[in-house]
């Protein structure tokens, strides 16, 4: 079996962390956020790494959570994978940009999020459709949407479940900016280089600055969120909205 996640170091001072499933327009189940967490984990305490990257395989970033495991979640389950692994991204030192292509669903919008720099390509597009599914937001976006675009215009994603194009998202300070497709990975690897290249431990301590105040707060939303999050995942009117959605594909 293939991995779903890969990790190159393409160049001096850069970890790139590839999600790679080509057959689920890289959905991530829980061995895909294992090995996330494992990669940020490695990259953290890599000296020789000072900016991280993220993107996905095969001109997708992630359709999001892959429902066949929330179907399988059992019913005393006291945690999610995926929000584990967006409380590591919160609490993560060094500073991560991320490049979009295709689709970022669910998930793959909450970890835009935590990142510090995002660039699209310009078919791109963006959605949080929890409520749609019967479900509830996750990793602190319930916190970061509306203290990053106030209150009416994070109720257009959260709770209308609306698509963002790139130049929307980049309209609304989702994404720092649009390419032309296919070029995001080569303009955030780019802009990683040029940060790479700074003062490593001021380049650190800089981005830790502007997340300390928050970091608290986002952990403490994202174990609330989680709990709300679990109880809706187990209920008949999640199964329902999964079910409408499998036979719709």
């Amino acid at each position: 079996m293939m991995s779903p996640v890969r990790v190159e170091h393409p160049d001096e001072g850069l970890c790139l962390i590839t999600i790679d499933r080509a057959d689920a327009r890289n959905a991530l189940n829980d061995l895909a956020y294992a090995q996330l967490i494992a990669a940020l984990d490695d990259a953290e305490a890599d000296h020789g790494v000072r900016v991280i990257v993220v993107t996905g395989a095969h001109g997708h970033f992630t359709a999001g959570n892959d429902l066949a495991d929330f179907q399988a979640m059992p019913a005393d389950a006291q945690s999610v994978p995926g929000i584990r692994f967006l409380a590591r991204l919160n609490r993560l030192e060094k500073p991560i940009l991320a490049a979009v292509e295709g689709i970022a669903v669910g998930i793959g919008l909450t970890m835009l999020l935590h990142c510090d720099l995002v660039y699209a390509g310009r078919s791109a597009r963006l959605r949080a459709p929890f409520v749609q599914l019967g479900l509830t937001p996750e990793g602190g976006s319930s916190l970061l949407l509306p203290l990053l675009l106030g209150h009416r215009r994070a109720a257009e994603i959260l709770l209308c479940g609306d698509w963002l194009s790139a130049m929307r998202a980049e309209a609304l300070d989702i994404v720092n900016e649009t390419t032309e497709d296919g070029m995001a990975l080569e303009r955030a690897l780019q802009r990683a280089a040029q940060l790479a290249a700074l003062p490593p431990q001021a380049l650190r301590a800089t981005r830790q600055l502007m997340c300390r105040a928050r970091q608290t707060t986002i952990d403490e939303t994202i174990m609330s969120e989680e709990r709300v999050f679990l109880d809706h995942a187990r209920s008949a009117e999640a199964r329902a909205a999964f079910s409408s959605f499998f036979q719709k594909r």
